[in-house]
């Protein structure tokens, strides 16, 4: 099954150098597949405002766990956060 989440960080937010590597270290070994992940930028690219997964997870539940044990979620970047369950028919890579 596949999985969007998109993270909109809180107003003002300051990504730290060690909350990030965590964050690095933390998608290397993630319970669930990452097939697609980045941050979310400023219309003019200048700044990070948010992050977007698309992930292969076996349910909803794998999912929480991830986002339970992600060093952003611990850090409260997030002002909201939306998870939805994603039917892929089209993929051009």
């Amino acid at each position: 099954m596949h999985f969007v989440i998109f993270g909109i960080d809180r107003a003002g937010v300051e990504r730290s150098d060690t909350v990030m590597q965590a964050h690095r270290e933390y998608l290397a070994i993630a319970p669930v597949k990452l097939v697609v992940s980045g941050p979310l930028v400023s219309d003019d690219e200048q700044d990070t405002v948010g992050s977007l997964y698309l992930l292969e997870a076996e349910n909803r539940a794998a999912i929480d766990e991830f986002l339970a044990n992600d060093p952003l979620v611990a850090a409260d970047y997030w002002e909201m956060v939306e998870v939805r369950a994603f039917n892929k028919r089209v993929d051009n890579r």
